[in-house]
């Protein structure tokens, strides 16, 4: 495993906030900006904004790093910034670009509104171009709606109270992750889209082009991974049908072999896992009929299949125990935004040195970042929809509209092994007696299949499956002689499925069929609870001595079911209130990284290991 660095832009701490498709020209417009919330959502044209107070983007208003740290009920936020334009060359254009705004956005520039987007957890971009002004500096206002008391939107763990209670956590309202923009030629690549197949060796490249394409024009692949050059080629832009090798209104789909001779012998040194994740880096080139660059960018991508066979996680032909944690993606004072990409990258590590090999990043989509870091470093991650609270027509159009933009922004990650449309029933409250509700999951588990037919999907995770390719299961019994004994038992699931109601839910609504893996997708949940009494949890230990003893008798428990293809330990970290992780929630560890590894995977790291003594040291780093 190598730590991968890359260019940053002058004055962030984040990386290129696009990984998948990164170009040489961009900056990134965090920083300050002028702000004002509109408690009630009267304020409709930016000249009616009084700018009184100012704002660190990309933090949310309702944390301390904002500047702001206002966790009242407030339905709009104004946000301005005032910046100078890069030098633009004949033909070339500005496109800007918002990594999240939470929940609805309008954008003016100069005074021209430009663009709309609903959805608080999906990116959106615009040309501005036409409407950038003669003199230097430019101005940005956008207006977020956010109205606090709407469950027919995707939340996720945003509370609808005004005090956080349970499991749900403070708002996040407003731009919460980088706005950036980036100079693209007239005739540019617009998105790139990687699959692998194991079977014939091959990546596959889907690539659209944005302008009108010349002709003659060439596409030049360069593909490495480290120094070894593995693809050096170049595709034409051809007439006819989309295919292989095909061309259709700027669209170019080719599978690239990747068997030849040259670089058979270290096949499978080629293949992406946890232990050894390895990147192919790509450097894709747009070509005039002269050889003249019309444009290039850089992605990367990965050799790895992933398939369910019988009761069986199967990742590049073997089965793969899923040791995940739960992760809720939150850091103290910035709420769900990273401080910087170094927090990513120390998350990832910790969870590694706690014995696990994936997290399952609950009820958030992430930012791409983190996958990008989770990529590199070798760490599996279940995507999981955040939820709407309400079953209406316009909670199914939003939370559909949003998922399939977070297909289209995170499938070409290899570190994603499995979607998740739904969890615990929430946003279908109906599901055992609702024909339309058990539709509906059904509906979101076949769309996420066609539109990614290469990986799992869990149509809803917990309890009540109607569609899906693995059953996940929610159980806090805090009782690990009671765990094996309903996971152990002979002939599992006929009778855990027949007489089994973990959470007082029935396990599966549809009738069985083929077996399918069975995880426990949350169980533990073990809180180390203060003298005040404040924190909460599933069940409740005094000592980190206590804790690690039970988390020890708990796992070994698990570990030793054989009926389940892996697990998911509630949590990673403290979150606000619910004080149940295995670290406190500035990372610090509650008990041993080392014992923790042990009782998780039932082994320490190998000190001997090159890759684990190179993530150790940097984990000390980052710790320090």
């Amino acid at each position: 495993m190598e730590f991968v660095s890359e260019d940053r832009s002058q004055g962030s701490t984040r990386g290129y906030p696009r990984p998948q498709l990164q170009r040489s020209e961009w900056s990134a417009l965090d920083g300050v900006w002028d702000f004002a919330i509109d408690r009630r959502g009267e304020l409709l044209d930016p000249d009616q904004v009084l700018w009184e107070r100012q704002i660190q983007v990309p933090f949310a208003p309702e944390t301390a790093l904002s500047g702001i740290g206002d966790t009242s009920f407030f339905y709009a936020t104004w946000y301005r910034r005032h910046f100078t334009i890069p030098e633009l060359k004949p033909g070339e254009r500005l496109i800007l670009h918002f990594g999240a705004v939470d929940y609805a956005a309008k954008v003016w520039v100069n005074g021209i509104e430009v663009c709309v987007h609903e959805g608080g957890y999906t990116p959106f971009s615009v040309e501005i171009t036409a409407v950038l002004r003669a003199q230097d500096t430019q101005e940005i206002i956008v207006q977020a709606e956010d109205d606090p008391a709407d469950l027919e939107k995707p939340r996720g763990k945003q509370d609808w109270k005004l005090e956080p209670h349970s499991i749900w956590y403070p708002r996040t309202t407003g731009i919460w992750q980088t706005v950036w923009m980036e100079v693209v030629p007239q005739v540019h690549i617009e998105s790139v889209r990687w699959t692998s197949s194991l079977e014939r060796w091959e990546i596959g490249m889907g690539v659209h082009v944005k302008g009108t394409l010349p002709a003659g024009c060439l596409l030049a692949v360069r593909m490495l991974t480290g120094d070894q050059v593995i693809v050096n080629d170049t595709y034409a832009f051809v007439g006819g049908s989309l295919g292989a090798g095909s061309i259709s209104a700027g669209e170019l789909y080719r599978s690239i072999s990747l068997s030849d001779p040259g670089i058979d012998d270290f096949r499978n040194d080629l293949l992406w896992s946890p232990k050894k994740p390895t990147i192919i880096d790509v450097e894709m080139t747009l070509l005039d009929a002269s050889g003249a660059t019309l444009d290039a960018v850089k992605s990367y991508t990965a050799l790895r299949a992933i398939t369910i066979q019988g009761d069986r996680f199967i990742l590049n032909g073997r089965p793969l125990p899923l040791h995940l944690v739960l992760d809720q993606g939150y850091w103290e004072g910035s709420g769900q935004t990273a401080p910087n990409d170094d927090a990513f990258i120390r998350d990832i590590l910790l969870v590694k040195a706690l014995g696990f090999n994936g997290v399952r990043k609950h009820q958030k989509i992430e930012d791409p970042r983190f996958l990008y870091w989770a990529d590199h470093l070798g760490l599996l991650v279940w995507e999981e929809m955040p939820s709407a609270y309400r079953y209406t027509k316009c909670s199914v159009e939003r939370l559909t509209r949003e998922w399939i933009e977070v297909l289209k922004r995170d499938w070409n990650h290899p570190c994603i092994v499995s979607w998740v449309p739904f969890n615990e029933s929430w946003g279908v409250p109906d599901l055992p007696d609702s024909p339309a509700q058990r539709h509906y999951v059904q509906a979101l588990y076949h769309l996420t299949k066609t539109l990614d037919p290469t990986r799992p999907v869990i149509g809803n995770d917990g309890w009540e499956s109607v569609a899906t390719d693995m059953i996940g299961i929610h159980d806090y019994d805090d009782q690990p002689a009671r765990i094996a004994k309903r996971y152990g038992i002979d002939e599992v699931e006929a009778r855990l499925f027949q007489f089994e109601r973990p959470g007082g839910r029935m396990l599966r609504l549809a009738e069985g069929g083929d077996r399918q893996p069975i995880v426990l997708t949350e169980f533990g949940g073990i809180a180390l609870r203060d003298d005040d009494g404040r924190t909460w949890g599933y069940s409740v230990c005094r000592t980190p001595e206590d804790l690690l003893e039970r988390y020890t008798t708990l796992m070994e428990a698990v570990r030793s079911l054989s009926s389940l293809a892996g697990f998911c330990y509630t949590q990673f970290t403290d979150t606000f209130q619910e004080a149940n992780g295995l670290l406190y929630a500035n990372r610090t560890p509650k008990i041993s990284l080392d014992s923790a590894a042990l009782a998780t995977s039932g082994f320490t790291p190998d000190e001997k290991d090159p890759s684990v003594l190179l993530w150790r040291n940097r984990l000390m780093e980052l710790q320090t």
